[in-house]
């Protein structure tokens, strides 16, 4: 295995990106946001890395403190990956990264992301002014995977729930056509119409839920030529 790159530079920055900066090691932090995950896992929700590249940068953030490896409670077994309660601390840097990032003018938006990517993405555009005075709470399977989403006076909360928990409205769908939905690219009419997506319960629900979210303009877009 090649050694580490340093910046060598005394700036805790420059630490912090020797311990994180190496590619992938963020995208893993982004897929253990949401709870922990066995290696597999990761490498279906992290397309393109390869098993080696992946098993060192679990290594390394093992190492640094970040990752830890535990064994699963029954029924699931086995071992996987989660953060350290400081590894969740990057949690605020990343969404901030990409509020950063979604403002690049030459970012694609409505290009397609994982089921994680989708959920964290909530957390980081969901805006407490169009949510005043909204109440919903729904469940959301993305993939077949649960998570519920939790939308009152003005603050929000979305994470891994039984698929069976009883909420106002299930919505399913994948994570495109829900990203689709929620950032004002697509009508739910046409999602549900077509089979994009299913929904169960109170439509209001819901539509309360995806009025709450907005998207930052990108750089240079108020500009005037």
């Amino acid at each position: 295995m090649n050694a580490k790159r340093s910046y060598g530079d005394g700036c805790a920055a420059a630490h912090a990106l020797d311990l994180i900066g190496e590619r992938w090691a963020l995208l893993i932090v982004r897929e253990l946001l949401l709870g922990p995950k066995r290696f597999t896992d990761l490498r279906t929700g992290l397309k393109g890395i390869s098993a080696n590249v992946l098993s060192q940068r679990l290594v390394e953030l093992e190492s640094a403190g970040i990752v830890v490896r535990q064994r699963q409670q029954p029924p699931a077994g086995g071992m996987a990956y989660a953060l350290t309660a400081w590894g969740l601390e990057l949690e605020p840097i990343l969404l901030q990264l990409l509020l950063w990032g979604v403002r690049s003018p030459a970012f694609a938006r409505g290009s397609p992301l994982n089921v994680d990517a989708m959920v964290l993405s909530f957390r980081a555009l969901f805006d407490r002014d169009a949510a005043a005075g909204r109440d919903a709470e729904i469940l959301l399977i993305l993939d077949g995977q649960a998570f519920v989403a939790r939308v009152r006076t003005g603050t929000f909360e979305v994470r891994r729930a039984d698929p069976t928990r009883q909420t106002a409205a299930v919505l399913r769908t994948d994570p495109t056509t829900l990203l689709h939905l929620a950032y004002g690219a697509a009508s739910l009419d046409a999602a549900l119409a077509d089979g994009r997506a299913a929904l169960a319960g109170e439509r209001p629900a819901l539509d309360n839920f995806l009025n709450c979210f907005s998207v930052p303009r990108p750089v240079g877009a108020d500009r005037r030529p």
